[in-house]
């Protein structure tokens, strides 16, 4: 077969010129990782070719990624910080009343954990673009440590703001989803990102909503137990504490013996190539509109607020979920942690089902019908009479519509659009913001729904938590045009 002539007339090897074609695209592709969005880019019309081979030869591929120690690691930082949340929910609320507490103190104590979070999400998500993960992963583990350590005294101490202390000492230490969500980011194509992020949202999913069954098997095992060794007290308070210490500390041993940081490159100097379809995309984004704002900065604001919408209404689930299945539905604690581990079981697994769910959804679908069902489940609770005479198969279905399918699936679908969104510019400190975002809902949500449920009743919370998602669902499909263009 005749080999193709170059452009200066000489016949050159096809296969050396394909190799040289796959090394100048994977460079230029690195490099516009960290690309600055202001930096003016010249547009070719040949960049789809080079695009394509770019994303066949970095370090994600179609098939997994080149560093599965580090992602493991990666996932287990995830799963410590929602543990934290996770295995004390079922006796949270007795340690509240056993403290002098109401379901107001309750509220603060749910909400100090989100407050932690908001206060370091966003500089945490900096110091991993300029100090590199694996130092912030190590200092946040570390504060997480110092937190479970801090809950494990709280009975000690006999105050509540001691344990809304500890509880913001927790959120700290887990403050790095900002962190965990640019490092997947980083290493995917976007074609893959929902997959992906799925993956992570099932690890994070599994931390809050499975691990209740470790809390309530301490609450089984120790309810009659207390056992005191000096300062270290044993019973089914500070049990879930210190299994939460030597989890957090195994995995800080993991961080330092096994965890291999990324190299990332600071120079936007070289990038030279955009295609035009992208170029197209940016220039429709950077329209103003009448509020002052772009497109992209409307639609990166309004993803945030559907994060406050999801988070919030679970929040509020977290902070009362035990107290309405003993008030509601006469359902111990004990059997309360069981069926939301189970509900949250099943969640994890259809976070895990996600990569097929996507094939046949877009983001947008899977954000407004997960709102729907939650606001079906939530919705269902209002039929309930206060009085406490209600069958509990009430309680089941509705923590199954939000936990199972619900909540895991519009949220998910909310962490993907927003990474899209946000396309090749690095993504730790907005991916930061958006989870402090989502822990600001965190803590506004279960305080005043304490608020709410003392002042006004149990129902007239669900009924306002269900306008929230309704009127969300709406404003995301009257924007699911502008939406998915600026997620390709």
């Amino acid at each position: 077969m005749q080999q193709p002539l170059s452009s200066d007339g000489i016949v050159r090897d096809s296969s050396k010129q394909v190799d040289e074609e796959n090394r100048n695209a994977t460079t230029s592709y690195r490099k516009m990782e960290n690309a600055d969005p202001n930096y003016p880019l010249e547009v070719d019309k040949d960049d789809d070719v080079s695009m394509a081979m770019s994303i066949a030869s970095s370090v994600m591929t179609a098939d997994g990624i080149e560093d599965p120690t580090g992602f493991a690691i990666v996932c287990l930082a995830i799963l410590i910080g929602d543990m934290s949340r996770g295995v004390m929910f079922p006796s949270l609320w007795q340690l509240v009343e056993a403290l002098g507490g109401t379901s107001v103190t309750q509220g603060y104590a749910v909400a100090a954990f989100s407050f932690g979070r908001i206060l370091v999400s966003p500089m945490f998500g900096t110091w991993s673009v300029t100090h590199g993960y694996s130092q912030t992963l190590l200092i946040s583990c570390s504060i997480l440590l110092l937190g479970t350590l801090f809950y494990a005294q709280a009975q000690n101490v006999g105050r509540p703001e001691f344990l809304i202390l500890s509880q913001t000492l927790l959120g700290i230490g887990s403050g790095t989803l900002g962190v965990t969500r640019a490092f997947v980011a980083e290493v995917t194509a976007t074609r893959n990102r929902t997959t992906y992020m799925a993956w992570i949202t099932a690890v994070q999913y599994a931390g809050f909503t499975v691990t209740p069954f470790v809390g309530a098997f301490f609450n089984k095992v120790l309810e009659d137990t207390d056992v005191n060794i000096g300062w270290i007290r044993i019973n089914m308070f500070t049990a879930p504490a210190y299994f939460m210490s030597i989890t957090v500390a195994l995995t800080i041993y993991m961080l330092l013996m096994h965890f291999q940081d990324r190299a990332r490159s600071q120079n936007p100097k070289d990038i030279k190539k955009m295609s035009a379809k992208r170029a197209a995309i940016d220039d429709h984004a950077n329209q103003m509109t009448m509020v002052g704002l772009s497109i992209y900065d409307c639609c990166i604001v309004g993803c945030m607020l559907l994060n406050v919408a999801t988070k919030g209404s679970i929040g509020c689930f977290e902070t009362l979920g035990i107290s309405i299945a003993e008030s509601l539905f006469g359902i111990s604690s004990t059997m309360a942690g069981t069926i939301v581990g189970s509900c949250g079981t099943i969640g994890v697994i259809s976070l895990l089902s996600m990569g097929k769910i996507s094939q046949f959804l877009s983001d947008i679908q899977m954000i407004c019908g997960g709102m729907f069902v939650m606001a079906i489940g939530i919705l269902s609770l209002t039929f309930v009479e206060e009085n406490g005479d209600n069958p509990s198969w009430v309680y089941m279905l509705s923590f199954f519509l939000i936990y199972s399918i619900g909540y895991p699936i519009s949220h998910t679908a909310v962490i993907s659009l927003f990474s899209k969104i946000v396309g090749r510019r690095p993504q730790g400190t907005l991916l930061g913001w958006f989870a402090s975002a989502g822990s600001l809902a965190r803590l506004v949500f279960p305080v005043v729904s304490g608020y709410v449920e003392h002042y006004l009743g149990i129902v007239t919370l669900f009924y306002i938590l269900t306008g929230v998602l309704g009127v969300s669902t709406v404003v995301t499909l009257y924007n699911q045009k502008t939406l998915t263009m600026l997620s390709q």
